[in-house]
């Protein structure tokens, strides 16, 4: 009991001593006191914030620890290590014979539309659609042409083979499923589209450029009719398999200057591995 009244006094004390330092204090150290105080947790704030910020930009890339081998550990919510997933090695010889449901007259694409913006998400360069005037129906549902993008080298491969580029226009539906166009690009002759793209380049990592210009996808990714198709799934994080790829078969070229004018601005070999099949078909439509 003794110690105990002891420990009680000498805190009494100390808090008494401390309030009178307090007092004895000129309001200009008060208030420089409050600045540092104020300044100090301010910086405090700004350090957790760029630690915030620096972790979710890094959650996932195409290298070391966080390359796709690791993101059904490091994505949260994700569907990654799932058993339809996408790209796939697409070969010819065991595909199915049959019809996907897709037709031309299904493909809603406005001659001229306007892209919005060019954004470097620090995983590709993607060109954005603000309004939702280029569609497609498939199976009784439109999906809304929402961006597309490029990887290099190619993440589907067919035959075994691996191109130098690929385009992924990306389209959604309101229920959240997905119609991807894999356009496979080869070196070959310079491609007009492509000198359109190229003129906004180039854009740094996070950075987007406003473009409201109007772009013509029939001298660009024009409709084959002989395209492979299956279900998968998205081939960067969440990787959710709600996604219908339509592969299509004959590739579009482009020079090598513009494949590496787009290739340099993006992260080396950004593309993910093939998965595994597992009980899907293949479908080759023509």
């Amino acid at each position: 009991m003794k110690n105990r009244n002891i420990y009680i006094l000498g805190l009494f004390l100390f808090t008494l001593i401390y309030a009178c330092k307090q007092n004895d204090k000129t309001p200009e150290e008060k208030v420089k006191e409050v600045k540092t105080n104020n300044a100090t947790t301010e910086k405090s704030e700004k350090i957790k914030a760029t630690a915030t910020t620096t972790r979710h930009k890094n959650a996932w890339s195409y290298e070391g620890e966080t390359s796709p081998e690791h993101w059904a550990e490091i994505e949260a919510n994700a569907t990654c290590d799932g058993t339809h997933q996408s790209p796939i090695n697409i070969i010819e010889v065991d595909t199915k014979k049959e019809v996907s449901g897709l037709k031309e007259e299904d493909i809603h694409y406005k001659e001229l539309t306007t892209i919005y913006s060019v954004t470097n998400n620090g995983h590709s360069i993607q060109y954005n659609f603000k309004d939702d005037e280029n569609y497609v129906s498939f199976k009784d549902k439109n999906y809304v042409l929402k961006q597309f993008h490029f990887h290099s080298p190619s993440e589907h491969t067919i035959n075994g083979i691996r191109y130098p580029l690929v385009i992924h226009m990306v389209h959604q539906s309101s229920e959240k499923d997905f119609v991807v166009f894999a356009f496979m690009v080869k070196e070959g002759e310079a491609s007009k589209p492509f000198s359109f793209i190229e003129s906004y380049l180039p854009v740094k990592e996070g950075e987007t450029k406003i473009i409201e210009k109007p772009y013509d996808f029939n001298e660009s990714v024009a409709y084959n009719a002989s395209h492979f198709y299956y279900k998968g799934s998205l081939t960067t994080p969440p990787c959710t398999e709600t996604v219908n790829w339509f592969v299509f078969k004959e590739p579009i070229t482009a020079s090598l200057d513009q494949v590496k004018a787009l290739s340099e601005l993006m992260p080396k070999n950004n593309y993910r591995n093939e998965q595994p099949l597992n009980d899907r078909t293949v479908l080759l439509s023509k």
